[in-house]
């Protein structure tokens, strides 16, 4: 019953942040068309926006913020590689699980002070010192749900690396694609 359960939670986790990295990268060619239509509206027209600058902003933090568990379910975040591939896969697991937990806690601060500058946001009506002047509550939502996504996928690869660590095994087993 626990391993159905582990497997549904990594399934889970899984599916939300597959859905949701994915999400994230559709928003790079709406930042690359505003940008775009910033410098347009600037050097050929001599029209800049008011609005441009603060979008792209927001947009570039919320694709970054966002990818960040979808990079490491695709374990695209970089290692130390000269020590990580001379150690055993146990070894490896214990290396995993440090530099997981030491993630985690780095994100509950990111989340806390997140949080906090939301309350903040909202309660003194905070806005981005430009012309637009946009709102920043939304910033710090998102930074606040970024971080619980990422806390949610190092808790899965967590509970990977100790079923790996504990039996010797894997928890899902791997698909043979043919060779490719």
């Amino acid at each position: 019953m626990l391993i159905q359960n582990l497997k549904l939670f990594c399934i889970v986790v899984d599916k939300i942040i597959m859905w949701l990295g994915k999400g994230a990268s559709v928003m790079m060619p709406v930042l690359a068309f505003i940008v775009v239509f910033e410098v347009a509206a600037r050097y050929l027209f001599n029209a800049p926006t008011i609005w441009a600058y603060d979008t792209s902003l927001f947009l570039f933090g919320y694709i970054a913020a966002l990818g960040g568990a979808y990079a490491q379910q695709r374990k695209a975040h970089i290692n130390v590689d000269i020590l990580y591939i001379t150690v055993s896969p146990n070894v490896k697991n214990i290396f995993n699980l440090i530099s997981f937990s030491l993630g985690i806690f780095f994100l509950i601060i990111v989340f806390y002070v997140s949080f906090g500058k939301f309350n903040e946001a909202i309660e003194y009506d905070y806005r981005r010192e430009s012309e637009w002047a946009p709102a920043m509550w939304h910033f710090w939502v998102m930074l606040c749900i970024a971080s619980t996504l990422f806390i949610m996928q190092l808790v899965k690869d967590i509970i990977l690396e100790l079923y790996h660590l504990i039996t010797g095994r894997e928890l899902f087993e791997k698909e043979v694609t043919n060779g490719y």
